[in-house]
């Protein structure tokens, strides 16, 4: 059974003022999050939020799976699009993760990047251990003659381990939640909180992006470690058996991952994971 019932009421309060408000479905249980928002996004939907206390078939990026638990972890999609070229939707994964990690510092004090880290683009570490991962579907418009590829809609999908005790023992000692790193780890932590905090911060970036604010302007070494200097395995893309190692060297204008590679030469990641060697 779940720690703490959801109290949706108590979201909804707190985002009032955003864009989400009044378009958020709770669920106790769904196979996938994201699968709802895709089947509302390709039936003409272009707004909405769905949260589960438990996802029977959650994924995260390539074939991984994730692990959830029963009212134990936060498990949303949101439903969004902005007015903004393709190019500019590049960037989501990183900034979904930025927001995400905005809300777990407000409410549960973790410092940002010495504790609650992202690595490029899309897992959220607390010390050291993966806490939490987005995953981004998109589609898109064509390009006219007059306009470029524009963002048709896109579903950030977000997961995180909230009142996780146990793991799957292959999952311990990489995985983590954010009780489990609490100072007293005795009481579960509301789930609504986090949720209210990162649909607000959500709404921020979305606004900033429709009125083509450019967030890769800031510096995002606040953000994460891993983006400089940081010395990385990228692993192999299913389409490419290599991977290699190297030191991160900051992203490039479109917002990749730059590496220096050990072989020499300098990487742009397109795809594929980054991990310690």
């Amino acid at each position: 059974m779940p720690t703490n019932p959801f109290d949706l009421r108590a979201v909804e309060q707190a985002i009032a003022d955003t864009s989400f408000a009044g378009h958020i479905t709770h669920l106790s249980t769904t196979p996938s999050t994201n699968d709802l928002a895709l089947e509302a996004a390709q039936s003409g939907v272009r707004h909405g939020v769905w949260i589960a206390g438990e996802q029977t078939a959650g994924r995260g990026r390539g074939s991984h799976a994730w692990h959830s638990s029963p009212g134990d972890g936060l498990y949303m999609s949101v439903l969004i699009a902005p007015p903004i070229s393709m190019q500019c939707a590049l960037s989501l994964s990183f900034t979904t993760a930025i927001a995400v990690q905005s809300a777990i510092e407000s409410v549960a004090g973790f410092r940002r990047r010495d504790q609650i880290d992202i690595r490029w683009p899309n897992d959220l570490l607390l010390n050291g251990r993966k806490c939490g991962g987005i995953l981004i579907d998109t589609a898109s418009n064509p390009a006219t003659p007059t306009k470029p590829t524009t963002l048709r809609y896109a579903v950030l999908g977000i997961g995180i381990n909230v009142n996780h005790t146990i793991f799957p023992l292959e999952l311990d000692p990489i995985a983590t939640s954010l009780r489990r790193e609490l100072p007293d780890p005795s009481q579960p932590i509301r789930r609504e909180p986090i949720a209210a905090a990162i649909l607000v911060a959500l709404d921020r970036v979305i606004r900033r992006l429709a009125s083509n604010v450019d967030a890769r302007t800031a510096d995002l070494t606040q953000f994460s470690s891993w983006i400089f200097g940081k010395r990385v395995r990228v692993e192999a893309r299913d389409d490419d058996p290599g991977g290699y190692t190297g030191v991160t060297a900051g992203l490039d204008p479109q917002g990749f991952l730059r590496v220096n590679g050990d072989d020499g030469h300098r990487h742009t990641v397109l795809s594929g994971g980054l991990r310690e060697p």
